[in-house]
């Protein structure tokens, strides 16, 4: 990576192109743990939200995980996380729901809550036909999807209608000011996703240029001023990721607003460094620490 230079940083010009490149890094499907897809209901007359029910087992009663891809709020696809999904819900034995949620700037933060929202009611609600735990439901996002993890557990505690056991938020993207008015040193964000895409993603998902006192506090989980009685969370980053400080920040503010948090830093790696660099030891170390969370979440035993 360092030898092909930084990664170019995405813009409205370079959106279009950069939302067809995920696709070639998108894992095969296994044969064996079988994939529907469904749509759900949204309010107010938009059209249905669709998504990749993985795992599925009628009659079972095993934990569930709700997934929300990772992109920067303005890329990727939940179809293109299937593969991962299918061999992450044949370790932990459990059924996984993945959201095809609309992205910025077509879509603005108040509809895609509502997509994650409706994929996480749809789960609930239709527990016992896929085999699900209604009382194990975990929530589950990288990057960007952590983001939405997030603001999918502040939304599920106000709503009231689902209850959440775990969240896990792995490099979430949590906080408008980081690359705007919090410049982190230039070594921190230089590969994976940089300061320029942090501040393109924030304002396409917002609608208003990041950083300032006027963002909507609605979109952006750091500046959620009240987050007691939300789930016990893992948090995992990366040392010299763009969002490491506004991670450790936010599982900070949660432990002293009574929320167990497991935080866990990983020193010198980057944005996205568990799939582009899936083998590397400190990459599966970060995964086993990830799978052991929801594994404690759901009363599994640990994987030694």
């Amino acid at each position: 990576m360092m030898e092909n230079g930084p990664p170019p940083s995405y813009s409205a010009e370079s959106l279009k192109s950069a939302r067809d490149f995920g696709a070639a890094f998108a894992p095969p499907r296994l044969p064996d743990i079988p994939v529907s897809e469904v749509f759900a209901p949204l309010p107010g007359g938009e059209p249905d939200v669709k998504l990749f029910v993985v795992n599925a087992k009628p009659g079972a009663a095993r934990p569930a995980i709700l997934h929300s891809h990772g992109g920067g709020y303005i890329l990727g696809k939940a179809a293109w996380e299937v593969g991962h999904l299918q061999a992450l819900a044949r370790d932990l034995d459990c059924v996984i729901v993945s959201v095809e949620y609309r992205l910025a700037p077509e879509t603005r933060y108040q509809g895609s809550i509502e997509d994650n929202y409706a994929g996480l009611l749809w789960l609930y609600k239709n527990a016992e036909p896929i085999g699900a735990d209604p009382t194990r439901i975990a929530l589950l996002g990288e990057s960007a999807g952590g983001g939405h993890s997030a603001l999918l557990a502040i939304t599920a505690r106000d709503r009231g209608e689902v209850p959440v056991a775990f969240q896990a938020l792995v490099y979430p993207m949590l906080d408008d000011r980081t690359g705007s008015t919090r410049m982190p040193p230039p070594f921190i964000g230089a590969f994976g996703w940089d300061a320029p895409s942090n501040r393109f993603g924030w304002e396409a998902f917002l609608g208003h240029p990041p950083g300032g006192g006027s963002v909507p506090a609605g979109g952006v989980p750091a500046r959620i001023e009240n987050l007691t009685g939300l789930p016990p969370a893992f948090i995992g980053v990366g040392g010299i990721d763009l969002f490491v400080s506004e991670d450790i920040e936010y599982g900070h503010r949660l432990i002293e607003s009574g929320v167990p948090v497991e935080l866990v830093v990983v020193p010198g790696a980057f944005h996205g460094f568990d799939r582009i660099a899936a083998d590397t030891t400190i990459a599966k170390r970060f995964t086993k620490a990830k799978v052991n969370a929801l594994r404690r979440a759901f009363g599994q035993p640990q994987e030694i």
